[in-house]
């Protein structure tokens, strides 16, 4: 790709962008950087970042004429891709892609990629250690916070590269081709980006369209969109479930998990001890067990991760004990699937804590979930209002103001051998800089609680 004098816009002054107008600068294009916040909303150390470039920056507006007047435009995955710019862009013929796709035309290694409306980080990190484990060396980025840009700038030396990829990063994928896709679950999210769940579901099933026959397509078979999604260009399809199944290579059996690729026989492995709760995860784990063996790791290599993986924070992590209380962090719940695969993890009763922006999603299903094992919500945020029509005839519910007042009241409300959930269901950008913030914020909380008594 000769980038030399071309003229590039990147939209969105975020890690992914930063660090694709890093490297188109150094491959000597005529590079923009744009944000439509205004510079005092950016985050500034990002801000100052791409100054420091050298390249011009725009901010407080997305101006057409910049859009126009490109060769190329890079879009971010927080940019949508149906503002007027864009589209004007589109209808001039000029390239707009993501910075992903820029990343991954510029090498050859092996690309395994995973996408899924929940689990994806989880899934990545436990490869990723996986992979290392065996020897061999791996480059983890994508959605999960390194851009792949960085393994572009760096040395690309890895066996493997693994990405996690967001359905906002598939919607700009054109030649973007995985030798092993991992699809985990498919569940209504971010319908206040997508025009409907079809959209959404066609987003996310994007990551096999330019896989071949010789590459691995793996699909949850208990997912009910995946289950009857079959892959074209002769990709060999690996599909796992909880229970055995007559297409499926991995599946549950007591405390065992058994999987194996076509024509190979079945590695049993043993999940009585994985560390992660809930039905979720081990339908997860499947997924990220099959990868492995695709990816030609050793049974016990595989085993020993399985054993030894911790979890990410914010993500079902267990925060402490207060008075005979159990608290729980699942920041990352940011859509009413995850919720409600966090409540259905405990066969304890819950104290649950939401609310935050709302995504466009129906909140029904939770409520659902939650009847038999929440004895009452504590909700918080700009979807506060919307959230308690929909549980305030099933679950009891109280509205607080922000995390402290959540906590207390949970903690109230709470009785001995109880779990105090935080599943928020929404976003956090309505009152926490993102989700790790708002977990944070509530572990704070938790040890504030922890130390008053």
């Amino acid at each position: 790709m000769d980038l030399q004098k071309k003229k590039v816009l990147v939209v969105g002054m975020g890690r992914s962008g930063l660090s694709a107008a890093r490297w188109l600068s150094e491959q000597g294009a005529e590079v923009v950087i744009g944000d439509i916040k205004e510079r005092d909303k950016i985050d500034q150390e990002c801000l100052k970042a791409a100054l420091e470039l050298g390249v011009k920056v725009e901010t407080g507006a997305h101006r057409e004429e910049t859009f126009l007047h490109a060769e190329m435009i890079i879009v971010s995955p927080g940019v949508p891709h149906n503002i007027a710019p864009i589209e004007a862009a589109v209808k001039m013929g000029i390239p707009v892609i993501g910075e992903m796709e820029l990343a991954a035309r510029q090498f050859q290694t092996p690309i395994i990629a995973v996408t899924g409306t929940n689990g994806k980080s989880t899934a990545v990190s436990l490869l990723g250690e996986m992979i290392r484990a065996s020897g061999a060396k791996v480059f983890v980025g994508g959605n999960i916070g390194t851009p792949l840009m960085d393994y572009v700038s760096g040395d690309r030396n890895a066996d493997y590269v693994l990405v996690e990829v967001s359905s906002f990063q598939l919607d700009t994928m054109k030649e973007f081709c995985p030798v092993i896709s991992l699809l985990l679950n498919i569940s209504p999210d971010h319908l206040d980006r997508y025009t409907d769940y079809e959209a959404y579901v066609n987003s996310k099933l994007r990551i096999v369209m330019n896989q071949k026959a010789g590459q691995y397509a793996i699909l949850n078979d208990d997912d009910k969109i995946l289950r009857g999604f079959r892959p074209r260009g002769g990709v060999t399809v690996l599909r796992y479930g909880m229970e055995k199944g007559q297409e499926r290579n991995a599946y549950i059996e007591g405390k065992s998990l058994l999987a194996g690729l076509p024509g190979d026989k079945l590695h049993h492995f043993d999940v009585g001890h994985f560390r992660l709760p809930g039905r979720h995860n081990l339908e997860n784990l499947m997924g990220v067990v099959l990868a492995g063996l695709a990816a030609g790791l050793e049974s016990g290599i595989i085993e020993a991760g399985i054993m030894s993986f911790r979890g990410l924070p914010h993500r079902m992590e267990f925060i402490g004990r207060v008075r005979g209380v159990d608290f729980y962090d699942d920041s990352k719940a940011t859509n009413v699937d995850a919720a409600l695969r966090s409540i259905e993890s405990f066969d304890r009763q819950v104290i649950l804590i939401a609310g935050g922006r709302h995504k466009g999603g129906d909140y029904m299903p939770l409520v659902l979930a939650a009847k038999d094992r929440v004895k009452r919500a504590v909700i918080m945020g700009e979807s506060k209002e919307l959230m308690s029509r929909a549980f305030k005839d099933t679950i009891p519910l109280i509205l607080a103001d922000d995390m402290e007042e959540a906590v207390s009241t949970a903690f109230r409300e709470a009785e001995g051998n109880d779990v105090v959930l935080l599943a928020p269901a929404c976003s956090s950008f309505d009152m926490f800089t993102d989700y790790a913030h708002r977990g944070r914020v509530f572990r704070e909380q938790v040890e504030r609680l922890r130390n008053a008594s």
